[in-house]
């Protein structure tokens, strides 16, 4: 797939619809050349972590054929499924959604032809798994707070960390969530903390839906 931003940018215009749309999806089949799976996930930090995990196993997602698609919000997760299914460029999907958004992850693919009456188990076994709460829960959960203070620290953040742990509204609660709370409180932070995360992961210890997203 040679130019994975070119097909993000047309398949977004493409979804949101109005005058500009026909011109995109004509713009998105030719830049799909290749294409063979495509990972749908709710934002741009989920996309980060899903690169940052194949750059670890070594895996070049655009020469498999591999594009990780944010949707900008679960809402749109059905127009993004029509498009990509045998009626639009009939190619493999995978998704990756928060648990308060599994429902709208569950209607799409229900409507999308996928199923009736979709559990996790069997939307994970089509391939779209569920975090618990978010995937920065999982990560968190998975590296322990100490090894998510690591990351701070190389990141060079641990002082505003503390700073930001002495503050009222702060002190009562548990270390894991003023860390997941501190990752969301500065835009752009947390999608640079999601690839970081990642690579500090035990190989053994990748939360289970981020893996599904790459299994063969």
């Amino acid at each position: 797939m040679p130019d994975p931003d070119r097909f993000r940018a047309a398949v977004r215009v493409w979804a949101a619809g109005g005058p500009d749309a026909a011109t995109a999806a004509d713009t998105a089949r030719e830049s799909a050349a290749g294409l063979r799976t495509v990972v749908l996930v709710e934002g741009v930090s989920d996309q980060r972590a899903v690169e940052a995990l194949a750059e670890r196993r070594h895996r070049d997602l655009a020469a498999e054929g591999m594009c990780v698609v944010p949707l900008g919000g679960a809402m749109s997760v059905g127009r993004y499924l029509r498009l990509f299914g045998v009626q639009g460029l009939a190619v493999t999907v995978r998704g990756l959604c928060d648990e308060a958004e599994e429902g709208f992850f569950r209607r799409g693919l229900e409507q999308a032809g996928f199923g009736a009456g979709l559990s996790r188990s069997a939307m994970e076994a089509l391939g779209f798994g569920v975090c618990v709460t978010d995937l920065e829960d999982e990560l968190i959960r998975a590296l322990g707070s100490d090894g998510v203070e690591r990351v701070i620290a190389e990141q060079g953040d641990l002082a505003r960390l503390r700073v930001f742990q002495n503050q009222p509204a702060q002190r009562d609660r548990s270390v894991e969530r003023q860390l997941r709370r501190f990752l969301g409180t500065m835009s752009g932070r947390k999608a640079r903390y999601a690839g970081a995360l990642v690579r500090a992961l035990d190989p053994g210890a990748v939360p289970r839906p981020l893996d599904l997203l790459l299994a063969n």
